[in-house]
């Protein structure tokens, strides 16, 4: 199953190269359930692969001039600050058994688990349903703080609960309240993620023991993947195969449910 776990990390990249989102929220479910870590440490290892995944396509994006660092720091300061402190105080603070309804006991684990498979599920539907891109007269010609400063704190909190990106939350959130063309709110909704990941990734370094050499060879893998996925990506329909991924990410984020709850 291991040697399954370190394939796969290959195809988060490779499927993050192709479809340019979506392929970080299947480390969660891959270090749980092939990898065999608990749920808690897959999802501080999680920030760290993300995070660096994220990094290197913001990179190529920032090539391309397609970051935004003002709509960054806006967004992301807020983002930052909250997942961190979801780590480094939130996560320790959750008590390891929550409640037990008849002979079921919800536990830690199974809360993230679910709550993780739920985020796949809302992200699997921005991802079978295209949405129609506005245009500049239907976009905001200047930042709207509040909005974007709270959205930024809502992913902070989501992403810090559970080590996912929140980019199907992101990039909407830009698009509206920022007025970024779709190209860059996705140039620079990877810079945030990147950002929120590693920050947040920080909170689990302050109090857990990481085994350094694992996770670098997982994210290396990872990384190695986009590479691949982006060569790939010029003969193959990204949008088709997008929506592909998106009924592949409903079925799993209903199966983790469906097992953590029922099986």
């Amino acid at each position: 199953m291991e040697i399954l776990g370190y394939a796969a990390a290959l195809l988060i990249g490779i499927s993050l190269g192709l479809t340019g989102s979506g392929g970080s929220i299947l480390t969660v479910p891959i270090l749980v359930y092939l990898i065999g870590l608990t749920p808690v440490t897959a999802t501080a290892y999680s920030l760290f692969v993300v995070g660096s995944t994220s990094l290197v396509g913001s990179f190529k994006m920032y090539r391309k001039k397609l970051v935004s660092f003002k709509t960054a720091l806006v967004f992301g300061i807020p983002s930052l600050l909250t997942v961190l402190f979801t780590r480094a105080f939130v996560i320790p603070a959750i008590p390891d058994t929550l409640f037990t309804v008849g002979a079921f006991t919800v536990t830690k684990d199974i809360m993230l688990m679910v709550l993780f498979a739920v985020l796949m599920v809302a992200a699997s539907y921005s991802m079978i349903h295209k949405k129609k891109s506005k245009s500049p007269k239907e976009t905001a010609a200047e930042i709207r703080y509040l909005p974007v400063m709270g959205q930024g704190m809502l992913v902070g909190l989501i992403s810090g609960l559970v080590g996912a990106g929140g980019g199907f939350l992101i990039i909407p959130a830009l698009v509206l309240f920022t007025g970024l063309e779709m190209k860059l709110a996705v140039g620079t909704s990877l810079f945030i993620i990147a950002a929120n990941s590693l920050f947040g990734f920080l909170g689990d370094v302050l109090h857990s023991h990481i085994d350094w050499v694992f996770l670098l060879a997982f994210s290396s893998l990872s990384i190695a993947g986009i590479f691949i996925g982006t060569a790939l990506s010029t003969r193959i329909d990204g949008e088709r195969l997008k929506k592909g991924f998106g009924w592949f990410i409903l079925a799993m984020g209903v199966y983790i449910i469906a097992k953590e709850l029922f099986f």
